[in-house]
């Protein structure tokens, strides 16, 4: 029921709005199929981000993709899944689930490897990165003033190493997204504020050359 009534709720988005936003969800593979479904209306995948209590949901944000192809696609989805979000089959999922049909497992994928890459490059910007190694200079001050200059010196080199590999780490793994994301024919390109994106052949990033986006 859960899921019933999350895509009843996205599809009156879709029928309202240029614009809409699936979740916060806790997981990227319930999101990434929620925003394949739709895909399947017409909408094209933008950008996403960490929120909530601890950055620990993701929301994903999508806009109408104003082609012929698009267009096309939808008119084809609300043909064949009439009932969509009101008890009926939902386009690429198994019933009553976001769990996506064997067809659709690799978009599924490649929309999951593309939330990913934005929000491993959220966690990995450089005001998170000052952020993070500042608290290494507070927890050594701290100890420095309770008498603890050792522990200090300790404890701040420590917690840099760790933040030292959890970003490594982090930036492998983008690396491994991007070659999976080209290796499936998905072009790189910068938005406007030089972040690295990846859009399917002929896709443009929504601004002004879309009269569709908010």
């Amino acid at each position: 029921m859960f899921t019933e009534r999350q895509i009843s709720a996205m599809l009156g988005q879709i029928a309202r709005q240029d614009v809409v936003e699936i979740g916060p969800e806790p997981t990227l593979t319930r999101v990434a199929a929620l925003a394949h479904v739709a895909e399947r209306y017409g909408y094209a995948y933008d950008r996403a981000h960490r929120t909530g209590h601890n950055k620990q949901l993701v929301l994903v944000r999508m806009y109408q993709d104003p082609h012929p192809e698009a267009r096309a696609r939808e008119a084809a989805t609300i043909a064949a899944h009439p009932q969509a979000g009101n008890g009926g089959t939902v386009p690429g999922m198994r019933p009553g689930t976001a769990k996506p049909l064997p067809e659709a497992q690799e978009a599924v994928a490649r929309l999951k490897d593309r939330i990913m890459l934005d929000v491993l490059a959220q966690a990995a910007d450089k005001r998170q990165q000052t952020i993070a190694y500042g608290s290494c200079a507070v927890l050594a001050l701290v100890l420095l003033l309770a008498g603890m200059p050792i522990g200090g010196l300790v404890g701040g080199a420590a917690l840099a190493a760790f933040l030292w590999g959890a970003f490594r780490l982090g930036a492998v793994r983008r690396q491994r997204i991007v070659r999976r994301l080209i290796d499936a024919g998905f072009v790189p390109v910068r938005d406007e504020t030089g972040g690295q994106r990846f859009l399917r052949p002929g896709q443009q990033l929504p601004g002004h050359v879309n009269p569709f986006t908010a």
